[in-house]
């Protein structure tokens, strides 16, 4: 038998995201197959977290920073190594999974523990297709976009296919390997992609530094973080680029935003911008063509850049009108390429962590080194020429690793609904 091959004798369920099941399987509710536990922490506890890959464990393991730290840990409870944990408000995106740590965790969490008969991994891997289907989010009782609440007694009550104890560890030991296969292709797609990422910086850094003519001769800088240039290039300040501007009521225009990865864009391009657009935007500044846009709080992370666009953009942004001649393309990439951000950080003043204030007087202060401006066309030019060449490895890339990542949920739901059998296999 194939260990691919589709089970002879099916039945239906009744269940919208897993009609048939085979003939040998059972249906039982969440309550027969699990219980809620509601531990008291201990002392030493760590705080453990249901991520959205279904990777449930002690916070400081992925990362630390861009978590809201709860001031009053009322309600948190224990949560056990092998539990079935489920994320209430984030299941529908897949945050469920078998916890790799004691700890404990929000109460918005439920922490379940799998009667005989019953393993917690193979549920885990169910529940996450029933969430990937969609079937969980349309349970919602939404309290915010995007979101269900998903709690033990809305679990409790769902029927869910459950096969015999040694298919569920058989299927759970298929999955295993073959996802662990999918897993090592995504990883490496993943490494080359940020491979590519890094070449891209440091193509566009050694372009607007040095140029394209590796024989050109190079003259000491004078600027301890610019290092040598080439010798022909003129000194001169941004000020001499550059004048900041405020000029308010357009708001009929297009906002715009600044993105640390791209620069100016129009913020209705982008589906990941959860800042809300206020109703008045009398105060909203105009940005024209060729303007400079500066994200001031977060300029040493790169968040600036040469406008394309015309539109309005956040009054605490700043905004500077070109002054003196330059290559806006060439004037782009100058600006956000190493070490300019490091320099900015140099700039800036601390207010508090991962906020630093770039004031525009120091920026307009900063030296400048800039080539003809038949050289700054050529340079941009290269630098648009192989932007276009890497980028489409990484879209192409970026593809593959989606299609991966479709094969192995579908490869899941089937192994978990019983559409393949793969007792062959395990």
């Amino acid at each position: 038998m194939s260990p691919f091959a589709p089970p002879t004798e099916r039945k239906r369920t009744g269940l919208s995201w897993a009609p048939e099941i085979p003939s040998g399987w059972k249906i039982k509710r969440g309550k027969f197959l699990f219980d809620l536990q509601k531990r008291s922490v201990q002392p030493d506890d760590d705080i453990v977290t249901a991520f959205r890959d279904g990777h449930v464990t002690l916070r400081k393991n992925r990362r630390t920073d861009g978590f809201t730290n709860a001031l009053k840990e009322a309600g948190y409870q224990r949560v056990e190594k092998g539990d079935l944990v489920i994320h209430a408000m984030d299941a529908f995106a897949g945050a469920v999974g078998v916890s790799d740590s004691n700890g404990k965790c929000t109460p918005v969490y439920s922490c379940c523990t799998p009667k005989d008969g019953v393993s917690a991994e193979f549920y885990a891997r169910m529940i996450r297709a029933m969430a990937l289907s969609g079937f969980i989010e349309s349970l919602a009782k939404g309290i915010r976009e995007r979101s269900t609440d998903f709690r033990w007694r809305e679990f409790a009550e769902q029927p869910l296919p459950m096969p015999p104890f040694d298919q569920q560890l058989k299927i759970n030991a298929f999955l295993d390997q073959e996802t662990q296969q999918i897993d090592g292709l995504i990883d490496k797609k993943t490494r080359f992609i940020s491979a590519l990422n890094d070449k891209e910086k440091a193509m566009i850094a050694h372009f607007v530094r040095r140029g394209i003519d590796a024989t050109a001769p190079t003259k000491d800088s004078g600027v301890e973080w610019r290092g040598v240039v080439p010798a022909h290039w003129q000194r001169a300040r941004m000020k001499n680029h550059f004048k900041q501007v405020k000029r308010q009521g357009f708001d009929d225009l297009n906002v715009l935003s600044v993105y640390r990865e791209f620069g100016v864009i129009e913020k209705a391009s982008r589906s990941d911008n959860i800042n809300k657009t206020p109703d008045d935007l009398s105060k909203y500044q105009l940005v024209e063509p060729n303007d400079l846009a500066i994200n001031k709080m977060k300029a040493w992370q790169g968040s600036m850049g040469i406008s394309p666009f015309l539109g309005i953009t956040s009054p605490d942004y700043v905004v500077m009108k070109p002054v003196g001649e330059h290559n806006p393309r060439y004037m782009h990439h100058y600006l956000r390429a190493r070490p300019m951000p490091w320099v900015y950080r140099l700039i800036s003043n601390g207010i508090r962590t991962d906020q630093w204030r770039m004031e525009p007087e120091k920026f307009l202060e900063l030296p400048i080194f800039l080539p003809s401006m038949d050289e700054q066309e050529a340079i941009a030019n290269r630098i648009d020429c192989e932007l276009d060449r890497i980028r489409d490895l990484i879209e192409k890339t970026e593809r593959s690793i989606a299609l991966l990542k479709e094969k192995r949920a579908a490869l899941i739901t089937a192994a978990v609904t019983g559409k393949i059998d793969v007792r062959a296999a395990a």
